[in-house]
């Protein structure tokens, strides 16, 4: 009696249909399109194109059209024979009939071959304006997802269309309410935590004038300084995200020589390069004045003085700001940006601050579709590069 012997399964089958699934999907996505209003135009050709396909098989194959009466046939003349013409049929069939050859296949004319590219290309036309009014809903509220992001209070969108997308856009408009109720909630609770802070801070300050030592009561006076500066910038960093500010048309280049002029006038070191007029951008000037009034003082505090350029490039505008300090190491020049981080090594300690200078020109940048960069200049010092594109303003 023979004992069984185990065989271990094939793998390989399971493994060579895999790869031929992953690459007939491979095929598929590239064949077809990965937008909706792509796949619906490609659907209704190939519906309209296979029905005509599929209706001229039926008519040339099934349903041969008549050939019609026999023709008469001419006279031929032939030499030394009278004129004479071939008679015909007795029961009028052709004379290819008699002959028992088949009938000639049926020509495709030109007036059938017009009504067809007519046919098709009216068909098309049709599938396309369907797909695009189809896809209109879907685009609509992928716009408006992109706008959120600039403008979280922007007009809630008409919900009309199919009732999928009627579904989709009621539930896109329930969650920017929630959104909006959800920033104005917190817009109360910093105007209470500010009003609140700022009481203690006020008393303090009455009580310390009241100091008989003018090195005490000066002493006390840089500390509420300072406290109340860490407030007013935490604060300023809350409200700045939920900052319904409306966008105006602004002349940066006004803008930049103001603040530039603020810091002279407080004493700061701080130099306006020469540079080309640049075109007004559309922005919230509150908030982009406290972006670029931040990398100033940011670049004074560290680097004892600022020197600001702008340049306009391919629809870009860049505001480069450059200190004379240590700079920053590669490694930190990301994490800088983020809210509440601050650098204690190759920086000054006792400059005050709390980290929400960079963070929050980053996120008012980022909101008018900017960015900031951090790099450390060739000759020394710390440049700080603002990047603002003029088409993100919607």
């Amino acid at each position: 009696m023979s004992t069984p012997v185990w065989h271990a399964p094939d793998r390989a089958a399971p493994r060579s249909r895999t790869a031929v699934s992953a690459l007939w999907r491979r095929c598929l996505g590239v064949l077809v399109p990965q937008s909706l209003f792509g796949r619906l135009a490609l659907l209704l050709m190939v519906a309209v194109i296979s029905s005509h396909v599929l209706a001229l098989t039926l008519v040339f194959e099934l349903m041969p059209r008549p050939l019609g009466p026999p023709p008469v046939m001419l006279p031929v003349p032939v030499a030394g024979v009278a004129d004479m013409a071939m008679p015909p049929s007795p029961n009028g069939s052709p004379p290819w009939a008699q002959a028992g050859h088949p009938p000639p296949p049926p020509g495709l004319q030109m007036g059938l071959l017009l009504d067809i590219g007519i046919r098709l290309g009216a068909l098309m036309l049709a599938a396309w304006v369907g797909a695009r009014w189809l896809s209109q809903p879907i685009r609509s509220l992928a716009g408006a997802a992109q706008e959120l992001g600039h403008n979280i209070y922007r007009a809630p969108l008409p919900e009309q269309g199919p009732k999928e997308c009627v579904e989709a856009t009621r539930v896109f408009n329930h969650m920017q309410l929630r959104i909006c109720e959800q920033l104005a909630q917190r817009d109360q609770f910093v105007a209470a935590v500010s009003h609140d802070l700022r009481t203690p801070l006020t008393r303090l300050a009455l009580r310390a004038q009241g100091l008989r030592s003018s090195q005490e009561r000066e002493r006390f006076g840089q500390d509420i300084a300072e406290m109340d500066d860490m407030i007013r910038t935490t604060l300023d960093y809350l409200r700045g995200a939920a900052d319904a500010e409306a966008r105006v048309l602004l002349d940066m280049d006004s803008l930049v020589r103001s603040i530039a002029h603020d810091c002279q006038d407080c004493g700061q070191d701080v130099q306006l390069l020469p540079s080309v007029s640049v075109t007004p951008m559309r922005v919230q000037p509150s908030a982009m004045r406290r972006c670029i009034s931040n990398v100033v003082e940011n670049a004074v505090r560290y680097g004892q003085r600022a020197r600001i350029g702008m340049e306009e490039q391919s629809g870009v505008l860049r505001i480069t700001v450059r200190d004379d300090g240590p700079g920053i190491p590669e490694t930190e020049q990301e994490r800088v940006l983020a809210p509440f981080y601050r650098l204690e090594g190759s920086r000054n300690r006792n400059s005050g601050g709390v980290g929400l200078g960079l963070a929050t020109t980053h996120d008012v940048a980022r909101r008018h579709g900017g960015t900031i960069v951090l790099r450390n200049h060739p000759d020394g010092g710390l440049a700080a590069c603002i990047t603002l594109p003029y088409t993100a303003a919607p």
